[in-house]
């Protein structure tokens, strides 16, 4: 493995503002070609005790981000919302399962989530092979959900159950 898993810290937050830009990653995300610095700056400064966020670095730089959000509200809080992100040269090597795996490491054996749950383009066909890989089933369809490409993009809505992982 030429990269490691880790926290994410304060310091991270230029790579990540250059992977929120970067072609070949915001498209599938809800990045834009002009996210700045400062938003990512926001973002990490603006993390409370129920977000864990893990980055996959390469030669001292950040090639993927991922992390969970437990949901507020004392009805919820055994679920949590995921999303992640990585380097366009990055993928396809390991590096979005990799991430993964920490994150779910969390949400299971740490945080004791019952429900993880995600949203992916419609189109995004290698994300959802992954997110199946690792035990995410689509739950329903969100037509229209969000802009992509100048037209609207249907998400897929998934969900990972921890009492169904332990079958």
């Amino acid at each position: 493995m030429d990269f490691i898993i880790r926290p994410v810290r304060l310091s991270d937050a230029s790579d990540i503002a250059l992977l929120r830009c970067m072609p070949g990653v915001f498209e599938p995300t809800l990045g834009h070609p002009a996210s700045r610095i400062e938003q990512s700056e926001k973002f990490l400064a603006g993390m409370g005790d129920n977000s864990f966020e893990f980055v996959a670095e390469a030669q001292g730089k950040v090639i993927g981000m991922g992390g969970i959000s437990i949901f507020s509200g004392a009805r919820l809080r055994h679920s949590a919302g995921l999303g992640i992100m990585v380097h366009k040269e990055w993928q396809n090597r390991g590096v979005g399962t990799a991430i993964l795996k920490a994150i779910l490491d969390m949400a299971d054996n740490w945080l004791m989530l019952e429900r993880v749950e995600l949203g992916v383009f419609a189109d995004n066909t290698g994300a959802i092979r992954l997110y199946e890989r690792m035990g995410f089933v689509a739950e329903g369809k969100k037509r229209h959900a969000a802009i992509k490409n100048g037209e609207y993009a249907d998400e897929i809505i998934m969900v990972r159950l921890l009492s169904e992982q332990k079958k």
